[in-house]
């Protein structure tokens, strides 16, 4: 502020800076205060300005305490909405943990992750929608994948793209329709993590004992 004062005091006439100082209390006291500078700064100082000058100077600094205790108080306000909006937010699974939940394990673990968000949002008629939509995919899915299967054998490229499709409409349906939230705490996903991928090993060795067998 000092410096745009400055700025603006050296482009006044010698009068206009007198003005200042004399109708001093219809100025701000760093207005006043520049004026007074700038006429030293000519050569030019104004008589009263060893006694003004501390005048003024306790001025500007109650002035900056002031803006200073409120910049403070606004500060606090806003770290307090904050921390308020934190606190009240829902804990959910993100959209990323749904992706990566849905390509290492299954379309049907992003899909739980999903639906546990809904659950504590209390969308319950979206949760219905969304298990319509899971059993509905993977029945169709299994049911293609037999089709391809039998008419052209089974190839890696089908697999890893078979939890694609239903990503995208957890991520860019679901969310924004059903969850309708920026704001949430991100939920820890080890243990669900710990259990998909105990679900996994099992099925595998089941799996694998059926083949054996």
């Amino acid at each position: 502020m000092a410096e745009e004062y400055a700025a603006k005091m050296a482009l006044k006439t010698d009068a206009e800076l007198q003005r200042y100082v004399t109708g001093r209390a219809e100025y701000r006291d760093d207005a006043v205060l520049a004026a007074l500078d700038e006429l030293a700064r000519r050569g030019k100082p104004h008589p009263d300005e060893t006694a003004l000058r501390p005048v003024l100077e306790v001025g500007i600094r109650a002035q900056q305490v002031q803006l200073d205790a409120e910049d403070q108080r606004l500060g606090m306000h806003e770290t307090n909405d904050v921390v308020e909006a934190e606190e009240t937010s829902p804990r959910l699974y993100s959209p990323v943990t749904i992706t990566w939940f849905s390509v290492l394990f299954s379309m049907l673990a992003g899909g739980v992750l999903l639906g546990l968000n809904l659950r504590q949002l209390g969308r319950s008629g979206a949760i219905v929608r969304l298990v319509m939509f899971m059993l509905l995919y993977f029945v169709g899915g299994m049911l293609l994948l037999n089709w391809f299967m039998q008419h052209y054998g089974l190839s890696r490229w089908m697999l890893s793209v078979f939890n694609l499709p239903a990503i995208v409409v957890y991520i860019f349906w679901f969310w924004p329709r059903y969850v309708r939230t920026h704001t949430y705490q991100s939920r820890n996903w080890l243990i669900p993590f710990v259990v998909c991928f105990a679900l996994q090993l099992g099925l595998m060795t089941l799996v694998a004992q059926y083949f054996v067998h």
